[in-house]
Formats: structure tokens, C-alpha cells, sequence
């Protein structure tokens, strides 16, 4: 089988290049980094993936991961767990340890005489884990449950509600925003910050206030990186849904504004 020495990898994710392009207007699939040293493991996961919907990206080793989780908008992560790859829990610990990816979710594939490693993946912050061989349905599965998405052929509107201010709209339940009718793609800490905002426009939330919205629990975050995020999500809207204002009010934190009228 070859591995990551002997073989070239595939070129970044074309479909997600290209909506980053054009920031936020496009509608992006949910990006997946795939953690592996098999070639062959990666194309099988990428083509599934692909097929339901998702796209993904490759990284080869802890450093390339890191970096890569640092400068892609990801969704999730899925860990090839090798008997000769004990990587896998250092990924893991890696992502959940920073503010930016800690809220993502990561999945481990434990490959057959690697299941010594499900104790250091769960000290690492593991969300989920499965032994290979695996169902592909089962991941994908899980995947789509992690991430609130609807399942293939649901349009994503005729189940649940959105929340709406001006035109700007998110159905929390398929993880989809839009504004103006184009959707906005956002990572997990942009979204939930962004839904907490939605839930009550016009009310100012404290930076404490959003930390406990969109981060988890163990995770210590200070107010400048929820200005980061805030500024990524103005970025954003300001693209797709200019109409739409977060308001930063000075000592107090943030809020919605609601349109005129």
C-alpha cells in the first residue's frame, strides 16, 4: 500500500478553493481534513465524501495538520489511527487546545492493532471513534450529526425554523446561513457566535457572554479572539448581506442590529 514517501498527494480541494474566491456568497460544501499517511486511504475517504456532498483536504503529518486547520475554514476532522502512526492523539490535542479549531469536531479511525491508542485519543478530546474497516454510511452518518447538517436530497428549509433579522437568515438545524438569498459559509465558531447574535437582535451580549455561546467548556479564551472572530463573521456579512450590522458597543460587547422599519 503506499504511503505518503512514495506517493505524490492530490492537489488541495478544488471546490473549496474556488469559494474561498469569493468570500462567503458561494455555496461551499463543509471541508473535512483528512489526517493519513495512506494514500489510498485518503481517495477512498475523499471520493465518499465527495459523492455526499462534503470536500476535504489531505495532511500528512501533525505539522501539516496544524497548519492547515490554522489557515482552511474546516468542519471537521477525521484521524487515520494506524498501528505505525500514533500521530493521531498529538492532532487531536493540537486542535482542541487552540481557540479557533477547539470546537471542531474530530473522528478517529482505529485501525485493527492500533486500539491501544483510544486512550490517549480520548485524553486528547476525541469526539468520536470507530474501528476500521467502517461502514462508509456510518461516518458519514456522523459526520452529518456532528455538524447539524440534513441529510442527501433535504433541502435543508422544510424541517425546523430559521432565524431571521432583516435578510439575513440561518436555519441552525442544516447549518446554513444566507443573506439577501446567497448563503454564507462560516467555520463552527463563527456560526455559533453568529447564532447566538440571531437569537436576540438587538440585545448586546458580553464577550463573556458569546465565550460561553460558542466555545467549549475547557477551553480559556480571551476577548481578542472573540474580536477576531466577530471580525471574520463582519467580513462575511458585509459580502453577502451588507444590510446586515454587528454593532460593537463599547465596554459592553456586541450585538445585532435590527433594519429600520
Amino acid at each position: 500500500m503506499p504511503s505518503l514517501e512514495d506517493s505524490r498527494w492530490p492537489a488541495h480541494s478544488t471546490e473549496a478553493i474556488e469559494a474561498d474566491s469569493v468570500l462567503g456568497v458561494v455555496l461551499m460544501k463543509p471541508l473535512v481534513l483528512i489526517c493519513s499517511q495512506d494514500v489510498e486511504l485518503y481517495l477512498f475517504l475523499s471520493h465518499i465524501l465527495g459523492v455526499d456532498g462534503f470536500a476535504s483536504e489531505p495532511a500528512g503529518d501533525v505539522k501539516e495538520a496544524l497548519a492547515l486547520a490554522d489557515e482552511r475554514e474546516l468542519q471537521a476532522v477525521v484521524l487515520d489511527c494506524a498501528p505505525t502512526n500514533a500521530t493521531g492523539s498529538t492532532i487531536c490535542a493540537g486542535l482542541k487546545g487552540e481557540p479557533r479549531t477547539g470546537g471542531l469536531p474530530v473522528i478517529a479511525l482505529i485501525g485493527p492493532g492500533a486500539e491501544n491508542q483510544y486512550l490517549d485519543l480520548l485524553k486528547a478530546g476525541i469526539d468520536e471513534s470507530f474501528v476500521r474497516p467502517i461502514a462508509p454510511a456510518k461516518l458519514l452518518d456522523c459526520l452529518r450529526t456532528k455538524l447539524a447538517l440534513p441529510k442527501p436530497g433535504s433541502n435543508g428549509i422544510e424541517n425546523g425554523s430559521w432565524l431571521c433579522c432583516g435578510s439575513l437568515e440561518m436555519k441552525p438545524d442544516a447549518h446554513r446561513v444566507r443573506g439577501n438569498g446567497h448563503d454564507i459559509h462560516l467555520g463552527p465558531i463563527e456560526f455559533n457566535l453568529l447564532r447566538h447574535l440571531l437569537e436576540a437582535p438587538g440585545k448586546v451580549f458580553s464577550r463573556d457572554e458569546l465565550i460561553d455561546a460558542a466555545w467549549p467548556d475547557n477551553i480559556h479564551i480571551g476577548a481578542r479572539t472573540v474580536d477576531v472572530h466577530i471580525s471574520r463573521i463582519r467580513k462575511a456579512l458585509k459580502t453577502a448581506s451588507p444590510g446586515s450590522v454587528i454593532r460593537t458597543v463599547r465596554s459592553a460587547g456586541y450585538s445585532l442590529e435590527e433594519p429600520d422599519g
